[in-house]
């Protein structure tokens, strides 16, 4: 497929930083999950830990972005909306990819043991996981969407072991099952989105259709909904608060809303949901707001 983007490599400074995908950083601000809803936000420490747990995956992200792009050039080049990507729309040339990539991949496993050694495991943990995925399993149904779940569930954790916060089952159950709710709805939009062209943009596509992707998403996003509402049971208990019960209302309904979303095959990038979607910001400062005042005030 002629694509008609592609230009002369000019491996400046804003094409390698747009390759990077710093909008999908925000992906990242999961790490502070674990500190928020374990009511340790206001202390000097763990704040900084987080930052640091922030920045680290940011960087590991980015390299692993890089990295992946250089691989799917071909596949980017015929893809509708993948095509303008920088490396793929020749304004950044491979080899400097690869070079920034591992620099970035470095970078992170410098920055973690800031915050803890745990840290840098997870880290390592993920950018193994990653690469992996991106050389080897990419074209796998099934154990693709299983290690797009873990990105998501590895910045869970990663905000937790930075500052030594004990994880509880209900945290990592809610975490593990929301990954993969996130992961099965990005398969599913770009399966709706992509029709016949599955093929040519991604093969792991082929393996799965509309129903069986909607029966992963419906399935994780209703174990979802369960764990969170024991979890915010045991919350009243420990905290005397109604608060933490009365925010399963405005959790509830912004998973619903984000099936809209995915439904309607909207989902192919969750940080684009999140930074357009007015009334996921709302129930989600609403949610925030409840859970703030059962964890912090009460």
């Amino acid at each position: 497929m002629t694509t008609g983007v592609q230009a002369p490599a000019t491996n400046s400074p804003a094409a390698i930083l747009a390759a990077a995908r710093p909008r999908q950083w925000i992906k990242n601000v999961l790490v502070l999950a674990a500190p928020v809803l374990a009511a340790r936000l206001g202390e000097g420490e763990v704040v900084l830990n987080s930052l640091i747990a922030f920045v680290a995956f940011c960087l590991a992200a980015s390299g692993i972005y890089l990295i992946n792009d250089v691989r799917d050039i071909e596949e980017d080049r015929a893809h509708p909306r993948k095509r303008f990507r920088p490396i793929a729309a020749g304004r950044v040339s491979t080899s400097v990819a690869l070079v920034a990539g591992a620099c970035s991949l470095l970078a992170a496993l410098a920055v973690s043991p800031l915050a803890s050694w745990q840290l840098t495991a997870v880290i390592a943990t993920y950018e193994g996981v990653s690469l992996v995925y991106c050389l080897a399993l990419k074209d796998e149904p099934v154990i693709d969407i299983a290690i797009i779940a873990s990105g998501f569930l590895l910045r869970a954790v990663a905000g937790g072991v930075a500052s030594h916060i004990p994880l509880s089952q209900w945290f990592l159950l809610a975490a593990s099952f929301g990954s993969l709710f996130m992961a099965a709805g990005k398969r599913h939009t770009e399966v709706v989105t992509l029709g016949a062209d599955q093929s040519a943009t991604r093969r792991s596509l082929v393996g799965y259709s509309e129903s069986y992707l909607r029966f992963v998403w419906s399935v994780s996003a209703a174990i979802l909904i369960m764990t969170y509402g024991l979890w915010a049971f045991e919350i009243r208990e420990s905290t005397d608060s109604p608060w933490a019960v009365i925010s399963m209302a405005p959790f509830v309904l912004a998973v619903l809303r984000y099936a809209v979303d995915v439904d309607a095959g909207r989902a192919d990038e969750p940080e684009e949901i999140a930074l357009s979607d007015r009334v996921l910001q709302v129930l989600a400062l609403v949610w925030l707001a409840m859970i703030a005042i059962s964890l912090y005030v009460s």
